[in-house]
């Protein structure tokens, strides 16, 4: 999309991956267009610290090799992560590992393109801790929401977030009983969390598809956020401003982990700070806080100044 590619250079300074989507957003027809928009993009834009990326069509589509073989060899050296949409099993990883390792050679690629798997089928998130083991390549892990719902025969249109209907009662009392949204999403979220951690992999959540709701694409960030997610696809630029809120850590949050750090420099032993007990145990949780908000600083300076670092 050309009205597209246009803005790609202001907006690469406002996030932490570029992605060119090649799969399904894509008609047939324009398959070939893309990807050539796509080189074309890529090499005009001067990126900085921000990531490219690029989500080639799946391994069971005829435009796969071709989509390797071409921004390979006309990128490669720019190109930081192949995401793989539809990953069902390990043996998805290692065909695409072994493949980018014969063209980076063929094209004297400087360094290793690694591999970001989508989890949008229940084979693949029946699967998910062989798929983070499978490759050294392995950068992290999506949640595809839309295909992972069809894939299960859920009873749902949405992409991504709650539903109306998917929720808990409370007891009956006087009047009435309370009644509050579920999140459809949590069990999956966990399991891919817990296979990525277990592998030094970073786990996202996938898109929100209704741009006009944004509580609840808040929401439905900050729940991944909380289980372990280090980010979320941003599919309109009004999304933006959003995760950048969502996955950048409270500033009274920060405030009260760096309090524990500095009380507990080795992290040993036990103190008590506004009235709880922090131990080595809490002193990971705050050293994990720490650490992002370092994350964040270093690339924002406003966040910096709000953090104190």
């Amino acid at each position: 999309n050309e009205k597209v590619r246009a803005k790609v250079g202001e907006l690469a300074g406002q996030v932490d991956v570029v992605l060119g989507n090649l799969e399904d957003a894509i008609p047939i027809e324009s398959k070939e267009a893309a990807r050539e928009g796509f080189i074309a993009m890529a090499k005009a834009t001067d990126f900085g610290a921000t990531g490219l990326w690029v989500r080639v069509n799946a391994l069971n589509s005829p435009w796969l090799l071709d989509d390797l073989t071409r921004i390979v060899g006309e990128i490669g050296d720019k190109l930081d992560v192949v995401m793989v949409p539809k990953v069902e099993g390990p043996w998805d990883i290692h065909f695409v590992d072994q493949y980018l390792a014969l063209l980076e050679a063929r094209h004297g690629v400087k360094k290793p393109i690694l591999v970001h798997a989508i989890l949008e089928t229940a084979q693949g998130v029946n699967n998910v801790a062989a798929i983070a083991a499978a490759s050294p390549r392995m950068q992290g892990m999506s949640l595809g929401p839309a295909d992972l719902a069809a894939s299960r025969g859920m009873k749902t249109t949405r992409v991504g977030g709650g539903h109306p209907d998917y929720r808990t009662l409370g007891d009956v009392i006087e009047g009435g009983r309370t009644s509050a949204q579920q999140d459809p999403w949590h069990y999956t979220i966990a399991r891919m969390v817990d296979a990525c951690m277990a592998h030094g992999l970073k786990a996202f959540y996938g898109p929100f598809g209704d741009f006009s709701d944004a509580e609840a694409c808040e929401a439905q960030f900050r729940n991944a956020f909380l289980l372990g997610c280090a980010g979320a696809w941003t599919l309109h630029p009004s999304q933006i401003a959003i995760a950048k809120r969502v996955f950048s850590p409270d500033a009274g949050e920060v405030a009260f982990a760096k309090k524990i750090l500095a009380a507990m420099p080795d992290g040993s032993g036990a103190v008590m700070i506004d009235g709880k007990m922090q131990d080595d145990a809490t002193w990971k949780q705050a050293k994990v806080i720490v650490d992002l908000a370092r994350q964040v600083a270093a690339k924002d300076r406003d966040y910096a100044d709000i953090y104190g670092f």
